[in-house]
């Protein structure tokens, strides 16, 4: 399992137990404190109607005409309102009076005048000064059934005459109960699509440093040259520098045995033509002779010569991760310059170059690796143009900087296309059977990888060869 699957399921795991709580704590206590407000309703109604009947109680507890007048156009009165989407049309609560022998003088029903209700709590617990309530079902098998009843004591001269309860189905109260509940279930669901989103959030930005150093990880296990990434984490910051400085320590080793075995290599062919001619070489050996052993001892020098000074640019330029001289500098000015150095051996061979240019393209960059690059490429074509050949010259810019250079030679063959970027590995010119260091394409390559772009090197339809440098550095 994935540390960024972790961090999202022990996140969404807290918060999900959390919110759980929540709510089965808050639905738990939805009911009874809906039903604790309606009986705080109640007490203030029993305890104002217990004030308005006292008069008529005292004259006559069995004819209580104006307030049972008054009471029935009460329960009778149409009402116009609209709680939350409810809507509430009539009165539902039932009113009862007893005497201070707990018998109903009144009913608002008519159902039990002249019962005894002194065994009821709510007239029993009032008639002694105590605060009376009760909560019956009105039918045994039916939970929702339940009426709570509150009493508020008749007084007269500081004594309990009677006793005033109001009554009210806690039935009426469910529909808000439900209300409630879909509510807090609709919102407790997007507490939980919030909290999914957050821990997604969460696990990819505590995860986010991790997977930068896992990625230079990767890159540096495919032998690429990427910069240390920036950690914003002291301790992953740290360790992304421990493995780059073991990097170092690893390729330098590596680094140094390979070169060395490869140098020594390339290094034995034209050290054994050197010694050869030296041997061969003697003051009277002919004039022509002569010229041709020194001649091929020069060639062979120019050579290593040549290999040398390229293997310490390719030396160079592998060691870096980043580009250390970026500047600001027209592309298409150093094009034309590499071009004009070109002239000469293109004059010798007859051979012409046709540009696909812009006028300038301004791009961020090493102006002298992207010069040597170019350079690179050009003399490639050159190498391989038969005489008064074309070699074509374009450059795109959109979203990347891309010069092609395209050339009408014999093209590459199959089983050196995949070499062709190996270090020393060269193809003989055409024109003198020779081959190069064999540093120059993967000279290029490096340069591209530093701008963040690539080279690609295949044989086109049409014959000859096509080279592409892509860089992303354009302004």
């Amino acid at each position: 399992m994935s540390l960024n699957l972790r961090i999202f399921l022990a996140y969404f795991l807290i918060v999900g137990v959390a919110t759980y709580l929540l709510l089965n704590v808050f639905m738990s206590e939805l009911k009874p404190g809906m039903r604790q407000s309606t009986e705080d309703t109640l007490v203030d109604m029993s305890n104002l109607l217990a004030e308005v009947v006292t008069r008529e109680f005292i004259a006559d507890p069995n004819d209580m005409k104006n307030f049972t007048i008054e009471m029935n156009r009460f329960l009778h009165r149409f009402h116009k309102a609209k709680i939350s989407s409810i809507d509430k049309q009539a009165s539902d609560i039932r009113i009862y009076i007893t005497d201070a022998d707990g018998i109903v003088r009144y009913d608002s029903v008519n159902s039990d005048v002249g019962k005894d209700y002194s065994q009821w709590n709510d007239v029993y617990l009032t008639l002694r000064g105590q605060y009376g309530a009760r909560s019956t079902k009105s039918d045994p098998n039916n939970e929702l059934s339940t009426v709570m009843h509150v009493a508020a004591p008749i007084m007269h001269n500081k004594q309990i005459i009677g006793v005033l309860t109001v009554a009210k189905a806690n039935f009426s109260v469910q529909p808000f109960i439900d209300m409630a509940k879909t509510n807090i279930q609709k919102r407790g669901l997007w507490l939980v699509v919030l909290s999914l989103i957050a821990a997604l959030t969460l696990s990819f930005w505590l995860t986010r440093s991790i997977r930068k150093l896992v990625n230079y990880a990767s890159e540096i296990s495919r032998g690429r040259q990427v910069a240390v990434p920036h950690l914003a984490e002291t301790e992953l910051a740290k360790l992304a520098a421990a493995i780059n400085n073991m990097r170092r320590e690893l390729e330098g080793k590596d680094y140094v045995e390979k070169y060395v075995y490869a140098l020594t290599h390339e290094l034995k062919s034209p050290v054994s033509a050197i010694k050869g001619a030296s041997e061969i070489l003697t003051p009277a050996m002919p004039p022509c002779d002569q010229e041709k052993f020194i001649n091929n001892i020069q060639h062979e020098v120019e050579r290593i010569d040549d290999m040398i000074n390229r293997l310490l640019s390719l030396v160079t330029v592998e060691k870096q991760d980043r580009l250390e001289n970026i500047e600001h500098f027209d592309l298409i000015s150093v094009l034309q310059q590499v071009i004009t150095t070109k002239q000469l051996q293109l004059s010798k061979r007859l051979l012409i170059i046709e540009t696909s240019i812009p006028s300038a393209l301004p791009i961020f960059g090493d102006r002298f690796l992207l010069t040597q690059a170019i350079d690179n490429l050009i003399q490639n074509a050159i190498d391989f143009s038969p005489e008064q050949g074309l070699i074509r010259i374009e450059v795109n810019s959109a979203s990347q900087t891309i010069i092609v250079i395209q050339d009408q030679g014999s093209g590459i063959p199959n089983y050196a296309l995949e070499k062709v970027f190996d270090r020393f590995y060269s193809l003989a010119r055409p024109s003198t059977q020779k081959k190069s260091s064999g540093l120059g394409l993967c000279f290029v390559r490096q340069i591209a990888e530093l701008h963040h772009g690539s080279i690609t090197v295949e044989n086109s339809n049409h014959g000859g060869v096509i080279a592409r440098l892509i860089i992303n550095t354009k302004t």
